[in-house]
C-alpha cells in the first residue's frame, strides 16, 4: 500500500483521511489526532484538519494501519478514487484516436444521469471495487455483457438470483443461479423465470459470483449491459469501464432521460425482438442482445454524440393510459368512477412487499378513445421524471377524504401518430430522395469549410502549446510560493494559539496572586 499512497494525489489522501476520521478508525498509533500528537511534536493535533497537513503526514498516518481488514478497506477506497479520477480524466481528454469501444464508454459516462445512477455504496463491506490500471483504461478493447435477475426479499430489498455473462463472440462465460442470503418474499417468476424449486441444491453465493467476475474483468475489460447500473447494484460490484446501451441511444424529440427499452432497441437496430410480449426475462438472451447492439454500432461506425433510434410502438400500447401512485386503500371501483369511458382495467401490485402505492392500465379498444379520455380528465398538467406529460387527478372517495393519482399516455402524441406517418411515407418517397440529394450537395460544399476550420484549429493548438511552455516555469514558481505561504500560515496559526494559552495562564496567575 505504501507505493500506491506515495503516488496518490494529495487531495485524494485528504478525503481518505477524513473518511477514516468519520469511521473512527484507529491504527497502531491511535486515531488521527493521537497520531498527530505522537508524530508531529511541533504542532501536534492543534491543527487537525487533514487539508491543512502535508502529504508526507497524510501518507504516514495511512501507512500506520496494519490490521488486514483496515488495509483492505483503505485499498478499496483508494482504488475507488483512482477509478473516478480516470473517469473524470476521460471527460477532458481529446477523443482523437480512441477506439470505437472506448468511444461508447465515453458516451456512457458523459450521460447526464451517469453521476446519479452509478454512485454506489462501494465502501460497504460486501461490495467489490474493481482495480483499473491507467495503462489499460483506453487500450483494451475486450468486452463482456452481463444481465441479472433479482428477487424481492422479506426485508424489502432485492437480491441477485441469476447472472449471465457472454463475451463479444456470444460465448457464455458465466451462467449461474444464485442463492440469496435473505428470506425471499417474491420470486417474481413472471419476470425472472425463476421458481423456488429452481434453487433447490444451489450453493452459489454472491461472493462466488464476484470472484468469478473479478477474473473476467481483471485486465481492463469493458462491461456491457442495458440499465447496467441495476445489475451492478445487484452484483455489489463497482466497475468504472462500462457501456450502458440504455444511455447511448435516444428517441428523436424525446427527453434524454427517457431511455429506450432493450426490446425496442433490438427491433429498431437489429430488426428482431428479444422476447415476445408477456414472456419472462431470460438473462442469457438479454446479455446477448446488449452485446449485439454494441457490436452493431462498432460495425457501422459511430457518428455524433447521441445515437437516435426510432421507437417501435405496437397499437396495443397506444390504446392504453397508465395510472400510477394509486393508494393501496383506494378501491378499483373508485378508479372506474373517476375515469370515464369504456375500457378494461389491468392492475399491477406494488413493487415492494410493504408498498403503499400500486399502478394500473386502462386498456381501450382504440387509440382515439384513450386520447379523448385523457384530454377530458380534469387535473393539473405535470411532467414525470422523464419529461412525459401527465395529469394529477384528485379524487373524493365515497368513504370520505381525498386521494391523488397520476395518469399519462403510454407514448407521446408524436410517437402515437407513427402509424399514420408510415402510410404517408410511400407518397413522400420522391421528395425524400430529392432531400437526400440536396444533403449530399451541402455536404460537398461544407468539406472545404471543414478543411479550413481544421487548419485554423491546428494553428490555435500550436499557439496554445507555445504559451503553455512559456508559462510552465512561472506556474512552478507560483506553486512553490503557495506551499511556502501555506506552511507560514500554519506556523502563525499555531503561534497565535500558543500566545492565547500563555495570556490565559498569565491572567489566571494574576487572579491567584
Amino acid at each position: 500500500m505504501e507505493e500506491q499512497l506515495a503516488a496518490t494525489d494529495r487531495k485524494v489522501l485528504v478525503e481518505i483521511v477524513k473518511l477514516a476520521q468519520k469511521r473512527g478508525m484507529k491504527s497502531n498509533k491511535g486515531a488521527w489526532k493521537d497520531f498527530l500528537n505522537a508524530h508531529d511534536r511541533k504542532f501536534g493535533a492543534s491543527i487537525s484538519d487533514p487539508s491543512k497537513r502535508t502529504k508526507d503526514i497524510l501518507v504516514a498516518f495511512l501507512n500506520s494501519f496494519t490490521d488486514q481488514n483496515d488495509v483492505k478497506f483503505l485499498m478499496k477506497v483508494l482504488q475507488w478514487h483512482l477509478n473516478r479520477g480516470l473517469v473524470e480524466q476521460l471527460k477532458h481528454e481529446s477523443p482523437d484516436n480512441e477506439s470505437l469501444e472506448q468511444r461508447l464508454v465515453r458516451l456512457t459516462i458523459e450521460h447526464p444521469q451517469y453521476p446519479l445512477d452509478y454512485s454506489f455504496p462501494s465502501f460497504d463491506e460486501d461490495w467489490v471495487v474493481m482495480k483499473l490500471k491507467k495503462s489499460k483504461w483506453k487500450k483494451s478493447t475486450a468486452m463482456v455483457a452481463v444481465d441479472c435477475e433479482m428477487v424481492l426479499c422479506e426485508d424489502g430489498t432485492e437480491a441477485l438470483v441469476r447472472v449471465c455473462v457472454v463475451d463479444r463472440d456470444l460465448q457464455v462465460k458465466l451462467n449461474e443461479l444464485v442463492k440469496p442470503d435473505r428470506t425471499i418474499a417474491d420470486y417474481r417468476s413472471e419476470i425472472t423465470g425463476v421458481t423456488a424449486s429452481d434453487l433447490d441444491g444451489v450453493n452459489c453465493s454472491l461472493a462466488d459470483v464476484q470472484n468469478s467476475l473479478k477474473k473476467i474483468l481483471s485486465h481492463g475489460t469493458i462491461l456491457v449491459g442495458h440499465g447496467l447500473n441495476n445489475d451492478l447494484k445487484a452484483l455489489k460490484l463497482d466497475h468504472a469501464r462500462v457501456i450502458d446501451t440504455s444511455y447511448i441511444f435516444k428517441y428523436p424529440g424525446e427527453p434524454i432521460l427517457r431511455r429506450p427499452s432493450l426490446n425496442n432497441l433490438c427491433k429498431s437496430v437489429l430488426g428482431c425482438e428479444v422476447r415476445k410480449v408477456g414472456a419472462p426475462h431470460n438473462c442469457l438472451d438479454d446479455a446477448c442482445a446488449a452485446m449485439k447492439l454494441v457490436l452493431a454500432l462498432i460495425e457501422r461506425g459511430i457518428d455524433g454524440d447521441i445515437l437516435f433510434v426510432q421507437e417501435v410502438i405496437p397499437n396495443s400500447e397506444i390504446e392504453k393510459l397508465f395510472i400510477h401512485r394509486i393508494p393501496v386503500n383506494l378501491p378499483i371501483e373508485e378508479l372506474q368512477r373517476a375515469i370515464p369511458g369504456k375500457y378494461k382495467l389491468e392492475t399491477k401490485p406494488p413493487k415492494n412487499a410493504n408498498g403503499d402505492k400500486y399502478s394500473a392500465f386502462a386498456v381501450f379498444e382504440r387509440p382515439e378513445e384513450a386520447h379523448s379520455t385523457f384530454e377530458s380528465l380534469k387535473g393539473s398538467l405535470e411532467k414525470d421524471s422523464f419529461g412525459r406529460v401527465q395529469k394529477l387527478i384528485t379524487l373524493q372517495p365515497s368513504s370520505g377524504g381525498t386521494a391523488s393519482i397520476y395518469i399519462r399516455k403510454i407514448v407521446s402524441d408524436s410517437l402515437g401518430s407513427q402509424a399514420s406517418e408510415k402510410k404517408r411515407a410511400a407518397t413522400e418517397e420522391p421528395a425524400l430522395n430529392e432531400a437526400k440529394k440536396q444533403k449530399v450537395e451541402e455536404k460537398s460544399q461544407c468539406e472545404d469549410h471543414l478543411e479550413e476550420i481544421g487548419r485554423l484549429k491546428q494553428e490555435l493548438s500550436q499557439k496554445d502549446l507555445q504559451l503553455k511552455n512559456g508559462c510552465e516555469g512561472h506556474l512552478k514558481e507560483i506553486e512553490q510560493l503557495k506551499q511556502e505561504l501555506s506552511q507560514k500560515t500554519l506556523e502563525i496559526s499555531v503561534l497565535h494559539k500558543i500566545v492565547k494559552q500563555l495570556k490565559g495562564k498569565e491572567e489566571k496567575g494574576k487572579k491567584g496572586s
